[in-house]
């Protein structure tokens, strides 16, 4: 049979992560598949480690860190597989994770992309995100944050996947087309999911797809990094995909949510780097107009649609949250 899926992975600098998420690959009883690395100028002896313990391992390297969206855009470009797999460095795939994604996209055409169950590498009974959400404020949500393990375990349509761990048709890339390279990192699988549903593309929520993820090992939790491109980011997904008259209903809520996360980010003093996410939104704003139109002009579903795929907004769940995330990034340093 040829082969199915081509699972990628991204690198910069995981040296410490690869060992296990490589051997969990090798590990999946589902067996139709290649993987491929690639790299983002690693300094660390990622490399070397990769070429040396897993052979079978395709390897991409690339001069410099082009960031996420960049780097899976490079394996992705000419896919010939049915599906593509991407999994963060730092997740570890239960044997089934593969296996179960595949079998639930073949059982349900109407899916375009699958989510998998994210729980915490050193908390399993704490999920991380079990596939992506949208509120009513034009925010990312994810799903199931700091809930037992035994919550979500049942099959759902879902906004969106988290690009560490997820299942998406071949076909429906080439259609709707690949991440915004503009992004760099952070929120380019949700402007990606966004315009999946504007194209009237499903995501199959699968709790069966298992995976263990290392929670802030590649990305500090309310870093620089994370706040800058995180809240920028935040913006061009909002601005791109959210079409005129949802723009018009959740404008007000969308504001709401910007000011009271600048009083989160002055409290953990990372107000400079979220104004200066806003700053660069705004200087940025002719380009994604100009994306905007590309993405409008393709739309297939109805403002209705959208509004009932959309969660309700609860802000002090969602920060309550933040500071709980950050808890378990310090447990993993202990």
């Amino acid at each position: 049979m040829a082969e199915q899926v081509r699972i990628i992975v991204v690198n910069w600098n995981g040296k410490p992560f690869l060992e296990e998420c490589l051997q969990g690959l090798r590990r999946q009883l589902y067996r139709s598949f290649s993987v491929v690395l690639v790299d983002n100028g690693s300094t660390d002896g990622s490399l070397m480690l990769v070429r040396n313990r897993f052979p079978e391992v395709q390897v991409i390297a690339l001069p410099e860190n082009r960031g996420f969206a960049a780097a899976n855009n490079c394996a992705l470009q000419g896919l010939e597989t049915p599906y593509a797999a991407l999994l963060n460095k730092d997740a570890v795939a239960d044997t089934g994770w593969l296996g179960n994604l595949v079998e639930a996209l073949e059982q349900t055409k109407e899916a375009g992309f699958a989510a998998s169950k994210m729980l915490y590498y050193h908390q399993p009974d704490v999920i991380d995100r079990c596939g992506d959400g949208y509120t009513r404020a034009g925010v990312g949500l994810l799903r199931g944050r700091g809930e037992p393990a035994s919550n979500y375990d049942r099959r759902e349509w879902v906004f969106g996947a988290c690009a560490g761990a997820a299942l998406y048709r071949t076909d429906m890339l080439r259609d709707i087309g690949l991440f915004d390279e503009d992004f760099f990192l952070i929120h380019e699988d949700l402007d990606l999911s966004f315009r999946a549903q504007l194209r009237g593309y499903r995501c199959l929520y699968v709790p069966e797809a298992r995976v263990l993820h290392k929670a802030s090992g590649s990305l500090v939790y309310d870093s620089p990094v994370s706040v800058y491109y995180g809240h920028r980011n935040l913006e061009w997904t909002y601005l791109k995909n959210m079409p005129g008259r949802l723009l018009l209903r959740t404008i007000l809520p969308h504001l709401f949510y910007d000011l009271a996360a600048f009083g989160y980010f002055t409290f953990r003093g990372r107000s400079l780097d979220y104004l200066r996410a806003k700053r660069d939104a705004w200087r940025g704003f002719q380009r994604v107009r100009q994306k905007r139109m590309q993405v409008q002009k393709k739309r297939r579903v109805s403002d209705q649609y959208l509004w009932n795929l959309f969660s309700r907004e609860r802000l002090f769940p969602r920060f309550l949250n933040r500071l709980r995330k950050r808890g378990y990034a310090d447990t993993r340093k202990q």
